[in-house]
C-alpha cells in the first residue's frame, strides 16, 4: 500500500492517498526526511478546493489539484486507472511536531481523475457517497449476482485460464490458444506481466482465439504477454440452468412482468 503526503506549510491541510493492487499491497516508500515519521512524502503542488463541513448526510465532494511530482503517482498509472477509487484522507497537521496527532477534516475516495500534461485534477468523493446506493436489490429479469461471487456460488477455478496475447489490433487481442466457444463473452481479461500487470478489462465478444475488449491499457509492452482469462455469463436464467446447472442460485426474476406489460397487446 502506497501512502504519500504533501508538505506545504506548517499547519497546512495535507491529503494522504492509498492505492491497493487487487489482493496485495505494495510497501510504503520512506520519504519526507524519513517521513513524518512514516508514510508521507514532501512534495509541492497539491492543493484542495474550498472545503465545507456540516452534520448533513448529503454526499459531499471536493477537488484536488496537483502536479505529478511524486514517484508514487505516475502519469501512466493515472491514465491506466490504477488510482481510481483510491482512499483519501485530508487532515491538518503541524509538520514541525510529528508526534502531534493530525486532525482529519475529510476522507473519502478518488472519483474522476483528469490529467492535463504534468498536472491533474481529481474529485474527492466523501464517505456519505456510499449512501447514494440502493438500500436493497431491485427486481430484474437478469441475474444480479456476479459469476462466482457468494450469491452465485459457481466455482471459477475450472473456468479460469492462462493464455498469452500474441497480437493486438485496436481493442481486439489474439491469444495463443482459444478458449471453449461461447465461454469468454462477458468474461474478463487481466494482464499478468509488464507495465500493465494487474489491469483488467471486460470481454465483450469472442470469436475463436480473438477477444474484443471493452477497453485497452494506454500502452502495452512488447508481445507476447501472459494474461488470465475468467469465463463470463450473460446472466440469463436459461444459461444459468443449462451451462452452469445453477438455477437454484439465480438472482433474478425472469418471469416477473415488466413495466411494459400493458403495452405488449393491441389496444393496451
Amino acid at each position: 500500500m502506497n501512502w504519500f503526503g504533501r508538505k506545504a506549510a506548517q499547519g497546512a491541510a495535507r491529503p494522504a492517498l492509498s492505492r491497493v493492487y487487487g489482493n496485495w499491497s505494495a510497501p510504503a516508500p520512506l520519504s519526507w526526511e524519513a517521513q513524518v515519521r512514516e508514510g508521507y512524502r514532501a512534495a509541492p503542488g497539491m492543493k484542495p478546493s474550498a472545503l465545507e463541513t456540516s452534520d448533513e448526510i448529503d454526499a459531499a465532494t471536493m477537488d484536488l489539484e496537483g502536479a505529478i511530482a511524486s514517484d508514487a503517482i505516475a502519469a501512466d498509472d493515472l491514465d491506466a486507472g490504477r488510482w481510481d477509487g483510491a482512499a483519501v484522507e485530508l487532515f491538518v497537521t503541524d509538520w514541525s511536531a510529528p508526534d502531534a496527532a493530525p486532525v482529519v477534516v475529510a476522507r473519502g475516495s478518488l472519483g474522476a481523475v483528469e490529467r492535463r500534461g504534468a498536472a491533474f485534477t481529481a474529485e474527492l468523493q466523501g464517505v456519505t457517497r456510499a449512501l447514494d446506493g440502493p438500500a436493497c436489490p431491485a427486481t430484474s429479469p437478469s441475474c444480479r449476482a456476479m459469476l462466482g461471487d457468494p450469491a452465485c456460488r459457481v466455482d471459477l477455478a475450472p473456468r479460469t485460464h492462462g493464455r498469452r496475447v500474441v497480437a493486438v489490433e485496436g481493442r481486439a487481442v489474439t491469444l495463443d490458444a482459444a478458449v471453449a466457444a461461447g465461454a469468454m463473452a462477458f468474461g474478463g481479461l487481466t494482464w499478468m506481466e509488464g507495465a500493465v500487470c494487474g489491469l483488467s478489462s471486460p470481454v465483450i465478444d469472442a470469436v475463436g482465439a480473438v477477444l474484443t475488449l471493452a477497453e485497452m491499457p494506454p500502452a502495452l509492452p512488447a508481445l507476447p504477454l501472459r494474461v488470465r482469462l475468467v469465463e463470463g455469463c450473460d446472466k440469463q436464467l436459461a444459461t444459468c440452468r443449462t451451462r452452469f446447472a445453477n438455477a437454484i442460485n439465480f438472482r433474478g426474476e425472469a418471469h416477473l412482468p415488466g413495466n411494459d406489460l400493458l403495452t405488449r397487446y393491441p389496444g393496451g
